[in-house]
């Protein structure tokens, strides 16, 4: 099996894309994401620090600290686990560290075959999308539009303003089949 890494800002449509490309894929394919990771450190519905490893300051519009490094870690280590017990993967994440970020999960998913799909989306397109949503700080999207891709590398980019996610799943499918016949095992 494989991991997929969908990497882009807030709104860009990394989730719908995820289950387009899961629904695609033969086998059994299990999409998370780091709003899983976030839900599962949070104290309830409303807590919007992630049980505290994470807020706000007026530099930077999501901090993290020590805690919540280390709670990604042993996420990412959990997934690279799964992975490796030969579950499929589709991981949505933002890299706000951009290419740093990047290495964090790369280190974890050392030895697994893993396609890095940027996933972006004009600011104002997000924006947009963000106002509709209702369950997002206004203004994130905007932030992390650019901010995620910084220093990252991918195998594919896709542009999600215009194009459905389905188009961009069979994309998807249809690149990593290539790839795999052009490489066989």
């Amino acid at each position: 099996m494989e991991v997929i890494v969908l990497n882009g800002g807030s709104s860009s449509g990394k989730s719908l894309l995820a289950g387009c490309v899961q629904e695609q894929l033969d086998g059994t394919w299990l999409a998370l994401g780091v709003d899983d990771l976030i839900r599962a450190l949070s104290h309830g519905p409303l807590d919007t620090s992630a049980g505290g490893t994470f807020g706000t300051t007026p530099r930077d519009p999501w901090s993290s600290g020590d805690a919540f490094r280390a709670a990604e870690l042993a996420w990412y280590e959990g997934l690279a686990a799964m992975a490796r017990a030969g579950t499929g993967l589709i991981i949505d994440e933002v890299f706000l560290g951009g290419g740093a970020s990047q290495a964090r999960l790369r280190s974890a998913l050392g030895g697994l075959s893993v396609v890095w799909i940027g996933v972006r989306c004009d600011a104002a397109v997000a924006e947009a999308r963000e106002r509709r949503r209702g369950d997002r700080n206004i203004g994130m999207a905007r932030d992390q539009a650019e901010r995620v891709h910084r220093g990252v590398h991918y195998d594919m980019v896709v542009e999600t303003d215009e194009k459905a996610p389905g188009d961009w799943a069979r994309a998807i499918v249809r690149w990593m089949a290539s790839r795999d016949q052009a490489n066989p095992s």
